[in-house]
């Protein structure tokens, strides 16, 4: 029998509309959380939820969720599928968005099959998943699983000095639910891969079993100011050069080891910043990612050391904050096993992965069994316009999901 298959047209389509929501003047794709552009992707989600005849709720932190009950046992906890539709600046179409709109489409398609689940079905769109204008990423999904308090989320102060609760009642999704109102039975969470590896080795299908830990740091460095010319250089106390020591202690560190740890600086900023002046304040941020907590804690361990080590040697003052810490996650077995299972069905080649990213599965994966499915991302490029996934492939993941999906929505 042919098995049963989503609305490719629609699917993409959709994806490529809400693609254009949210462009600047200059034609990049930034819709960040709260804003007025994803006040728009917002309501054209909506719109899509109420079409589509789901139950629309709106809970504190603005997630979104549409759901669907007919026929089912409302009793019975259901099962959630979804992502987020906020974005980074200058970004692809496909993050996040293509987790929400497949489990939409899923949800649209198993109605229009005359399936009746044995539980509730539900789409999410989460929250400030990339943490660019609030801190922390993955928030929204983060106050769900109860893992940050919702008043303290709502008081979180962004990049441009906006209170992320007031904006959340500026633009109309400041909900009455609580966060957490509705505990799964599972969740599934389809999604680019945001890297390389499924293209390189010709696989169309990721089925992902777990998810690196992650530990941001913001690390400052006090030196003194002085010229550029006539302060030997024996006698400086450089912040930005023992900034960059730490850059290369982290890079050589990652490289040399036979291990996945990663290791990125991906902001600084020196004080005074003038040419001519020896930087007196240096600060950036540290990104350590790895898919075991032992193996983290080691390089968190590793680099507070050196700088220990380097405060002395350059005679600075270093100082650091934690910015966010997240275990790694193991995601649940059986879901895994009928994502491979359900590949297998279709004549799809599938492989087990660890996610490099942070998700809104590993948040959700506190209160309820949760698994990935990834898709290949062209070159590996992702959070960057160039950012693609062939249709083909689009389309194959979400019939996996679909697939995985009736048979959780089945039990």
């Amino acid at each position: 029998m042919t098995p049963l298959s989503i609305d490719a047209e629609r699917l993409t389509g959709r994806l490529q509309e809400l693609g254009q929501i949210g462009r600047d003047g200059d034609g990049r794709l930034v819709r960040l959380a709260a804003s007025d552009a994803d006040k728009a992707g917002r309501d054209l989600f909506v719109a899509w939820l109420r079409e589509a005849r789901l139950d629309l709720i709106v809970d504190r932190i603005g997630n979104i969720f549409g759901i669907w009950k007919d026929g089912a046992n409302t009793d019975e906890a259901p099962v959630l599928l979804g992502s987020h539709i906020d974005s980074v600046i200058d970004a692809g179409i496909y993050d996040g968005c293509y987790g929400v709109l497949a489990g939409l489409e899923v949800i649209e398609t198993l109605k229009a099959a005359g399936f009746v689940p044995a539980r509730p079905m539900a789409v999410a769109a989460f929250t400030n998943e990339e943490g660019v204008r609030y801190t922390p990423d993955m928030m929204g999904s983060l106050v769900y699983a109860g893992g940050l308090p919702v008043e303290e989320a709502l008081t979180t102060i962004g990049t441009d000095g906006s209170i992320l609760g007031a904006e959340l009642e500026r633009i109309g999704y400041a909900g009455p639910e609580e966060p957490g109102f509705l505990k799964p039975h599972a969740y599934v969470e389809l999604h680019i891969e945001q890297g390389p590896v499924l293209e390189r080795e010709g696989v169309p299908i990721g089925a992902v079993e777990n998810l690196q830990g992650i530990s941001w740091q913001r690390i400052t460095i006090q030196g003194d100011a002085n010229h550029a010319g006539t302060t030997p250089m024996s006698m400086r106390r450089d912040a930005g050069h023992a900034a960059a020591r730490v850059v290369t202690f982290l890079r050589d560190r990652a490289r040399n080891a036979n291990t996945p740890t990663v290791a990125t600086v991906g902001c600084m900023s020196f004080e005074p910043n003038a040419i001519n002046v020896i930087p007196s304040r240096a600060t950036f941020t540290v990104d350590l990612r790895d898919p075991d907590e032992g193996r983290l804690r080691a390089e968190e361990a590793a680099l507070a050391a050196y700088l220990r080590e380097l405060a002395v040697a350059e005679d600075v003052a270093i100082s650091v904050e934690q910015l966010a810490r997240f275990e790694p996650v193991i995601f649940d077995r059986r879901i895994v096993n009928l994502v491979e299972d359900a590949a297998r069905k279709r004549g799809l080649a599938s492989k087990r992965m660890t996610s490099g990213a942070g998700h809104d599965a590993q948040m959700i994966a506190r209160i309820a069994p949760s698994a990935m499915i990834f898709v290949p991302s062209k070159g590996g490029i992702s959070h960057n316009p160039r950012e693609h996934t062939p249709d083909a492939d689009l389309v194959a993941g979400a019939n996996i999901l679909l697939d995985v999906v009736t048979r959780l929505a089945a039990e």
